[in-house]
């Protein structure tokens, strides 16, 4: 049985103007999917199903021997036009044979990875459904308008490691024949299976606030998938990264900092990758310059008021830009910095603020306690 996958990609969003093609991690968003279709075994071809030259001269541009344009009519175009009148033109005018499969391929989705799509068709042709569609488990308490539980009885709440949940259309991708859309005129029909994908998954691209958090999923669960700009240059804030933002004083008023080992072990690993390192910090003290030299840093700025100025001027006094330099911030005097160089990273514990920051990468560790490590560790792809 012939596989074919289908992603529309209208070039008209009005929530997300060209969202398809918008930067996200890196690379264009429809890239994410593209490259998971290609690198998936059980799919035969995979078309976009665009109105825009702009979209096509992207896609195009990609290089994937699987991937094709369909052009979509201006009619099957609009804001009002639905998906199925899309998969609709796509199939008449393709002519495959009843039996095709047709994968129903979201862009929004750019989670999805190859093996998602050669398990859910192994396991649509293995148990013999009609149909499939992808769905997340969700673990909430779900109540109707009037004040009904739906998935739970209130006065006995499950942990949260007792409850199955339930299982929410995430949109991914659904499965279906040539014939069956033809006669239904809808994605799913007859018996219907169902793909479950981690929890995370259940977000879709559909407005700004999804982009942050998507980004921050992608960096966190699939960072190794990412292309990594070179970067020349480590830079890092001190208070509330390399320690843990907290001020100590002995009873003889000598005011002491908490560094953590690790994070001096992460600087030796950009060291021996022949990668310059320092510090940029608004502090001024004697003990961040002492463990400064004893991690061997290249730079050390202390006392700047603008951070992003020091870095520009250091980066032409050493010939590369700031694309080729990584930053770990956390806090608000830290955002234009991060805004602008190649990989901005924040510690778990940093402000909301600089969470949101678009494409910066989300820790897993709190600042003093090896969150340093663990982005040298991402960079250098230990």
């Amino acid at each position: 049985m012939k596989t074919v996958a289908v992603i529309p990609a209208r070039g008209g969003s009005k929530s997300i103007p060209l969202k398809n093609i918008k930067s996200f991690c890196g690379k264009p968003l429809i890239y994410w999917n593209l490259k998971a279709l290609e690198d998936a075994s059980r799919i035969d071809k995979v078309y976009v199903a665009t109105d825009s030259d702009k979209i096509e001269e992207v896609v195009l541009g990609f290089g994937f021997s699987k991937a094709e344009i369909f052009r979509r009519s201006d009619a099957n175009a609009q804001d009002t036009s639905s998906t199925e009148s899309v998969l609709l033109e796509f199939i008449s005018k393709e002519g495959f044979s009843e039996d095709t499969a047709i994968i129903l391929v979201q862009a929004t989705s750019p989670l999805t990875q190859a093996e998602d799509f050669d398990k859910a068709i192994g396991k649509y042709e293995a148990e013999e459904f009609d149909s499939l569609l992808t769905c997340a488990r969700i673990k909430r308490f779900v109540w109707s308008a009037d004040g009904a539980p739906i998935n739970y009885n209130y006065l006995s709440r499950p942990r949260r490691q007792d409850f199955e949940g339930l299982l929410l259309e995430n949109g991914a991708f659904y499965i279906n024949t040539v014939g069956n859309i033809k006669r239904e005129r809808n994605r799913l029909s007859g018996k219907i299976g169902i793909y479950e994908m981690p929890e995370y998954t259940s977000t879709e691209l559909d407005e700004d606030d999804d982009w942050i958090v998507v980004e921050m999923l992608m960096q966190k669960h699939f960072s190794k998938n990412l292309s990594k700009p070179k970067i020349k240059m480590f830079l890092s804030d001190i208070d509330g990264v390399l320690t843990d933002a907290g001020m100590y004083y002995s009873e003889h008023g000598d005011e002491l900092k908490k560094f953590c080992t690790y994070d001096g072990k992460g600087f030796e690993l950009l060291r021996n990758a022949g990668i310059k390192t320092g510090v940029v910090t608004a502090e001024n003290r004697q003990l961040n310059q002492n463990r400064a030299e004893k991690l061997k840093l290249d730079f050390v700025y202390q006392g700047v008021s603008d951070k992003l100025s020091v870095v520009k001027k250091l980066c032409e006094q050493e010939g590369i830009s700031l694309d080729e330099v990584a930053y770990i911030g956390d806090d608000l005097n830290d955002i234009e910095l991060l805004n602008n160089v190649g990989v901005p990273a924040t510690p778990s514990n940093a402000f909301a603020k600089v969470k949101q920051i678009p494409n910066i990468l989300l820790l897993n560790k709190k600042g003093g306690e090896g969150a340093v490590r663990e982005f040298v560790e991402i960079l250098l792809g230990l």
